[in-house]
């Protein structure tokens, strides 16, 4: 029975990324909220809330924060290449959050358009080989094009031992998109986003407690059922979001809990 049930807790075990590290890693956050006026792109009133809650909960998490007001293209990369060659050897993970104006794609720094591959190439396998086999996340709130989602109504119910492996370049990333591709993503000038906002108000409830995609599906329902739009614009009030989520994790991620 002793040895059965080692077995059963060593196959459980390869399914989950490794926790036991010194620290939990580093988290960069790039908020840009104001552009260069040949950008034609409005200040991104709001995003403020969307940063400090962002760098409060990842704080909370173990993560040690950056953030970097109003980057440039240049800058947005200039500085996650820099991180990427930092030694991460004692991190257990890697975070980034994105809060910028958006197209398919790709994101805006404050002069201009910055493809998202080219934010995060720098953390591929064979670029950032201190974050090999640990869970890279980026979590982005931008546009992702200029269509809207009307929503629909319906009836709802109430009711292993070492040896050498092969990873590929593009494993264990994650990248959580406030809105699928070709949408809009909404966020509020006094409150932040929606996106952003559930993310951490799911992050503060079930960490430590739910794997990471379980978490997200969360994060999912939080803006699809509890999110319409409200606007003064004509034809941009009642509209609904939804977040998309796209895994290469190879293995489960567990959050620490937050101690408040």
């Amino acid at each position: 029975m002793d040895k059965l049930h080692r077995d059963v807790q060593s196959g459980e075990d390869k399914y989950r990324y490794e926790m036991d590290y010194p620290c939990m890693g580093t988290c960069v956050i790039i908020n840009n909220k104001n552009f260069d006026p040949k950008t034609g792109m409005s200040p991104r009133n709001g995003t403020d809330v969307d940063a400090a809650d962002a760098s409060r909960t990842f704080s909370k998490l173990g993560y040690k924060v950056t953030v970097a007001n109003d980057q440039t293209a240049d800058q947005m990369v200039g500085l996650l290449a820099n991180v990427s060659k930092q030694d991460h050897r004692k991190s257990a993970s890697f975070v980034c959050v994105l809060l910028s104006h958006g197209d398919e794609g790709g994101i805006y720094g404050t002069d201009g358009f910055e493809k998202l591959d080219d934010l995060t190439k720098f953390f591929k396998g064979d670029r950032c080989r201190s974050l090999v086999g640990k869970p890279k996340l980026f979590f982005i709130q931008a546009c992702r094009g200029t269509d809207t989602d009307r929503g629909v109504t319906f009836d709802a119910d109430s009711t292993d031992g070492q040896m050498l492996q092969s990873i590929p370049l593009e494993a264990d990333f994650l990248y959580a998109y406030s809105t699928p591709s070709g949408y809009y993503s909404w966020r509020s000038n006094q409150n932040g986003s929606c996106f952003m906002q559930s993310l951490c108000k799911i992050l503060h409830s079930f960490s430590g407690q739910l794997e990471l995609m379980q978490i997200m599906t969360r994060v999912n329902y939080e803006v699809a059922l509890h999110f319409e739009s409200s606007s003064e614009t004509p034809g941009y009030s009642g509209k609904k979001q939804i977040p998309c989520i796209m895994s290469m994790l190879t293995k489960d991620f567990y959050f620490p809990k937050i101690s408040d």
